[in-house]
């Protein structure tokens, strides 16, 4: 990789910035690892501060209609109160935590439409600067795969991804947005909704797995601060798994047992989303596990992403959304 910005801030003679990522993608909650490469500019320069960024493409509904903008979901400051001298090259290497709730890009190698970003600001005399700007892949949690590929063996598939700006009631989420992986429903399920909406909320000791049957339309609805409302006869249902995955858990029984109380379930008449918390332990059942692998059916989830978006556009997106949204993010930002 080469340099691939000036300093701006610095103005001509800057130094410049280029973060270089380890390869291969990361889980949510896991390690991202790296180095952040500076090349001294013209002269020499103290260096106060650098920080990496976690930046994603959200989506937005409102009475208006639907908005697009870049929202920082996490900061993480790896270096800085040094001197760069003229000329001088110089590595930071970094390793940070992804939050658990993270959203996954990925899914066997195949990108989700999902847009995310890591952003590197130097800090130097003073002046700001967002100086180099990767994409990021993140990849499935193993529970994560495995509701999946469960979902994939009963016969759904993929139709689109996106991340929403919202809450959802009754959940521990943390970050200001939620994602929604949109499913077609398996050929069983078919007369009972257009749609299934899947959302993982995750933490260091376990998930939600929030599940919506979409009767009408493909879309959610929002309310005045933005916060998530199903359609007044929409299920939506709450289940809760640990990380631990057994050799005997019959994954594929559990998640059809999970649909059938969804599409069953009727609305809370006491909670706007009529959710419903049910605790799973990982253990007790027959059936295949982890070992079947990714089976055919399951990785019919993978493909099929919503308009034909591939990996290699999403990456080349990447720059191209965030380049053009610094100014309204900085405003959300101090908001």
């Amino acid at each position: 990789m080469v340099f691939k910005r000036l300093l701006g801030s610095l103005g001509v003679g800057g130094p410049t910035v280029d973060t270089v990522l380890d390869p291969g993608p990361v889980r949510p909650g896991g390690t991202l690892s790296g180095q952040v490469r500076l090349l001294g500019g013209g002269a020499d320069f103290d260096v106060e501060q650098i920080t990496l960024e976690l930046v994603a493409r959200v989506e937005a509904e409102h009475a208006e209609g639907e908005s697009q903008g870049a929202v920082t979901f996490e900061r993480f400051v790896v270096g800085g109160g040094f001197r760069l001298a003229e000329g001088e090259q110089r590595s930071v290497p970094f390793g940070v935590v992804l939050p658990w709730e993270t959203p996954i890009t990925e899914l066997y190698g195949q990108g989700l439409g999902i847009v995310l970003g890591l952003r590197t600001e130097l800090s130097v005399a003073g002046a700001r600067d967002k100086g180099d700007l990767d994409s990021l892949a993140v990849t499935p949690l193993p529970v994560q795969e495995a509701i999946l590929e469960a979902l994939g063996r009963l016969g759904f598939g993929f139709r689109s991804a996106d991340l929403e700006y919202g809450r959802i009631g009754g959940t521990g989420q943390r970050l200001p947005f939620y994602q929604e992986l949109e499913l077609t429903p398996a050929p069983q399920y078919a007369h009972a909704a257009n749609e299934i909406e899947l959302t993982f909320l995750a933490t260091a000791s376990g998930m939600d797995v929030i599940l919506e049957a979409d009767k009408r339309t493909p879309y959610s609805s929002y309310g005045a601060q933005g916060s998530h409302t199903s359609h007044s006869d929409d299920p939506l249902a709450r289940f809760t798994v640990s990380h631990e995955l057994t050799a005997h858990q019959d994954w594929t029984a559990l998640v059809d047992g999970w649909i059938r109380q969804l599409v069953e379930h009727r609305r809370d008449p006491y909670g706007q989303y009529g959710l419903q918390g049910h605790e799973y332990e990982q253990h007790g059942s027959s059936g295949p596990g982890m070992g079947a692998a990714v089976a055919a059916g399951a990785a019919g989830l993978a493909v099929g992403v919503v308009g034909g978006m591939v990996a290699a556009e999403v990456v080349d997106e990447v720059g191209d959304f965030f380049e053009g949204d610094d100014e309204g993010e900085e405003d959300e930002d101090e908001g």
